[in-house]
């Protein structure tokens, strides 16, 4: 498994692309992203907040959204529905033995 590892150059690149794309993509919901891969903007901060032990996760959203997260969520994130949140919910059971 080690030899599939990336470098930390070519991981920091490709997760500061990963950023900018959710930034860009600002039409897709978090419940959705939820809803398919179990994880979302918000949870990639997380873990990122995690990973620094220091930084506010107020901190790393406001990185991962590109402007504070009461900003963005006033912006773009309209009221879930109940076909959401059950999809979410049933995606995200899923993680359980890998967070």
């Amino acid at each position: 498994m080690a030899d599939n590892m990336l470098n930390d150059a070519v991981a920091a690149t490709a997760f500061r692309r990963l950023v900018a794309h959710l930034q860009h993509r600002t039409d897709v919901q978090n419940i959705d992203l939820m809803g398919m891969a179990g994880f979302c903007r918000n949870c990639l901060a997380d873990w990122i907040a995690e990973a620094d032990g220091a930084m506010s996760r107020d901190d790393a959203r406001a990185i991962i959204h590109g402007m504070p997260f009461s900003e963005w969520k006033q912006r773009y994130q309209g009221e879930a529905t109940p076909e959401q949140i059950a999809k979410m919910q049933e995606s995200v059971a899923k993680n359980a033995d890998t967070h």
